[in-house]
């Protein structure tokens, strides 16, 4: 036990993080704009999603060593954000390329600045509780990632309910435990179940939701994208090149614009040759709607959840959410529903048909989206 947690110890003398923070969010409308999407935004707490994703690497990985890929668009709110991290390593896309292009521009730009090590791919936009169990889970998988160089590794989450919003992640071999981190071989990726599959899954004990986080030697990676997305790699190795100078912008432009949207998981992690898993020995959340939020708000009588001053009555298990918590909500005979108030805008919609959210903003006028 004392040599497994030397070894989770030092391997982040040799750690790179990837935080990848260009998702749009529109399911918070009107918390979440298009100029101001869920991750730049304080759902949970008093920090952005973004600024605890950077919160949970400190004392882990400096600064230096964290680079934040990000759309065009929001380079200016994460340096706001994360004022101690360097300009140079918030990297703003050019265009949407789904999750290939961004990891294969972060292989490419970690292989330019430190040559070599393990590096973490981590979200901008999901909620991870406690730190301590987090950073042993990150290292537990980084230690192994540093031992077996040709071996990419995915988080798993432990299935709480028969998600159908999530892909799902087979366990195959049992490879032990690192650092008291449960690891095994990843039989297979499944995409988002139906209703009846995603219960089979839970029931049969050998299932986890692919939390999207992964943990490779810069090798690795490397060798698995030239195999399986060559052009990805060759196109972006070729804006790396530019990396400090100033072609960098146009350069990385000029390689996005060529690129065919593909996720990593499709791309690589489906098809590469050693796949493995290290199980998350923390709580985690997507976020991914205004449902998912409830847990953390506070309760009123009747399941009424809320954030901000409410006043119920013979109403029952809302969801009320106000920016600004010293609003108040008052309710009268109604139930179900999800009301939000963010600014001069007002959302009320069934909680029944949350997901249709994403739908009514793609109604309004591109000035309130």
């Amino acid at each position: 036990m004392g040599s497994e947690r030397k070894e989770t110890a030092s391997v982040a003398d040799n750690l790179v993080a990837v935080i990848m923070a260009g998702g749009a969010g529109t399911r918070f409308w009107p918390m979440s704009t298009e100029s101001r999407p869920k991750q730049f935004i304080p759902l949970i707490g008093n920090r952005t999603l973004l600024q605890q994703s950077y919160d949970r690497l400190a004392g882990v990985v400096p600064p230096e060593r964290i680079i934040v890929l990000t759309a065009g668009r929001f380079v200016g709110l994460c340096r706001e954000q994360l004022p101690d991290l360097p300009e140079q390593n918030i990297i703003g896309e050019p265009m949407r390329r789904d999750t290939a292009a961004a990891v294969a521009l972060g292989v490419a730009l970690c292989r330019r600045r430190f040559r070599h090590g393990v590096m973490a791919v981590l979200t901008a936009d999901h909620y991870i509780t406690p730190v301590e169990r987090f950073i042993q889970t990150l290292l537990s998988a980084a230690a192994s990632a540093e031992q077996s160089t040709g071996a990419l590794y995915t988080i798993g989450i432990r299935p709480l309910y028969p998600a159908t919003a999530y892909g799902y992640l087979q366990q195959g071999a049992d490879l032990g435990s690192v650092g008291g981190i449960e690891h095994f071989r990843l039989q297979q990726f499944r995409e988002k179940p139906d209703r009846h599959t995603a219960e089979s899954y839970v029931a049969s004990g050998n299932f986890y939701w692919n939390s999207g986080m992964f943990v490779w030697h810069l090798d690795a990676i490397t060798a698995e994208l030239d195999t399986h997305l060559p052009r990805h790699l060759e196109l972006l190795q070729r804006a790396a090149e530019a990396d400090g100078s100033d072609a960098f912008d146009e350069q990385l432009k000029r390689s996005f614009s060529e690129l065919d949207p593909i996720s990593i998981d499709y791309g690589v992690m489906e098809k590469a040759k050693d796949v493995r898993c290290a199980i998350a020995a923390f709580q985690w959340s997507d976020v991914g709607g205004w449902i998912a939020l409830e847990q953390f708000l506070d309760a009123a009588e009747h399941n009424n959840m809320h954030r901000g001053k409410i006043h119920a009555r013979d109403s029952h298990k809302n969801l009320v959410y106000c920016e600004d918590s010293s609003e108040l909500v008052a309710l009268l005979g109604v139930n179900d529903l999800i009301v939000v108030r963010s600014g001069d805008r007002t959302l009320i919609v069934d909680r029944a048909r949350a997901e249709e959210i994403k739908e009514l903003v793609k109604g309004l006028k591109p000035e309130l989206r």
